[in-house]
């Protein structure tokens, strides 16, 4: 729809129009004083300033519709060759005004990065941009999926266990015991155990119990079985079993003792077998097996999920406290912006990436400059469009109906002067 802006006449057109009136109401006004040379004058000068006017009028009027609605041939100019013209003006913008070239000439003399690198520095601290960054902040942890995360930790952390070589990790603790003397520690630990045991009243009955069933079990001929027998009727389960109490009492008391022979025999046997264990390939297959069925019936995933929703929650409260901001997120921003300014190179890697970006979008997006204009234009119809055009360049239109008449007005008197010099 036209607005009334574009309705309204514009000053000009009246001057026009008050100087045709003027032109046309002289010539009358000067007909019964044809006979006087003054008025003679004043009628050729008016009748040619309404001439021009008149025509003027109609040449301007021509090209923006048919003058008086009559549909003279070569007139209402604009409105026959709109299409052409929108065309005309489309590939005008496209192809010289706002061409490729010119843009992208324009837009390398900007320094993107300087600029943005200028106002980063000037609103870093601005309570906006605290609070921008905190929001932001909170916003890309809270839409952390931890369930979506879950898995995929699950599998790569299992992943990880598949990988390693249990030869390798045999290999490492084997040294770790030998270095630091784990397996007399663990002998120790075996032998207070063993010697806890032993002193226990119980285990006196258990001992005296074993070795008779021990010795009902054992068969001799002759003489041997006859002795056995003897000695049997002379020990009952609890001498017997008192004995043997005594006598693995003092076998774990010697091998307790660092220089004891036993012991230090022991000990290198341990450390051998140990050793050796670097070099059973079927252990060593037994243990991966174990590893493998270990690592499938493993179940991490919702212990996982819930440390990951911990620590998503630890870090929002992190985020969310003034403290993130002042004293870990200005500090590192700042940091950055000062060594991203001392590195010149890296400067020039993100300007040449902006420019390539702009260079990218002027390439995708210039046609639609051109298509911008051709709908906006497409959306005016034929009135509007003439209003248009009549009210922004139609001023100079118009003095060209005042020039014609004023012009025309001029030209009258001098031929009305010429006429009476040569009659």
């Amino acid at each position: 729809m036209m607005s009334k802006k574009l309705k309204q006449p514009k000053k000009s057109k009246l001057l026009a129009s008050f100087s045709l009136v003027v032109m046309g109401s002289g010539f009358v006004a000067t007909i019964p004083f044809q006979g006087s040379f003054l008025g003679g004058l004043l009628q050729g000068g008016f009748e040619a300033g309404l001439v021009g006017g008149l025509a003027d009028w109609f040449a301007v009027t021509a090209l923006f519709r048919h003058p008086m609605g009559l549909p003279i041939p070569h007139t209402a100019l604009l409105p026959k060759n709109r299409q052409r013209m929108t065309n005309a003006l489309v590939s005008t913008l496209e192809n010289d005004w706002l061409s490729k070239e010119s843009i992208r000439n324009k837009i390398k003399q900007i320094n993107f990065t300087e600029k943005i690198l200028s106002v980063l520095e000037k609103e870093i601290y601005s309570d906006s941009i605290k609070k921008s960054a905190m929001s932001l902040a909170a916003q890309l942890i809270s839409h952390i999926n931890v369930e979506k995360i879950t898995p995929y930790i699950e599998k790569e952390i299992k992943s990880s266990f598949h990988s390693i070589e249990m030869s390798t990790v045999l290999h490492t603790a084997i040294n770790q015991i030998l270095i630091h003397g784990y397996d007399e520690k663990a002998l120790d630990f075996l032998l207070g155990k063993a010697e806890e045991w032993i002193r226990k009243g119980d285990t006196k009955i258990q001992l005296g119990n074993m070795a008779i069933r021990a010795l009902d079990n054992i068969e001799l001929d002759g003489f041997l079985q006859f002795a056995l027998k003897s000695f049997q009727n002379l020990l009952n389960e609890e001498k017997l079993g008192s004995i043997l109490q005594n006598i693995l009492l003092s076998v774990v008391s010697r091998l307790r003792k660092v220089d004891d022979t036993n012991r230090k025999v022991l000990l290198l046997h341990i450390r051998t077998e140990l050793k050796n264990i670097q070099n059973n390939k079927k252990l060593l297959e037994e243990i991966e097996k174990w590893k493998g069925q270990l690592i499938a019936d493993w179940k991490p995933a919702e212990k996982i999920n819930e440390i990951l929703q911990n620590t998503q929650q630890k870090a929002l409260a992190f985020v969310q406290d003034s403290e993130f901001i002042d004293s870990y997120l200005l500090p590192f921003s700042t940091r950055f912006l000062n060594n991203l300014k001392e590195d010149k190179e890296k400067i020039t890697n993100i300007e040449n990436w902006i420019q390539k970006q702009f260079s990218n979008l002027l390439e995708e997006n210039h046609s639609k400059i051109g298509k911008l204009v051709q709908e906006n234009l497409d959306k005016l119809d034929d009135e509007t469009l003439i209003h248009m055009m009549e009210n922004n360049i139609g001023k100079d239109l118009q003095w060209i109906r005042v020039n014609g008449a004023v012009c025309g007005f001029i030209i009258g008197i001098f031929l009305t002067v010429i006429k009476a010099l040569i009659y």
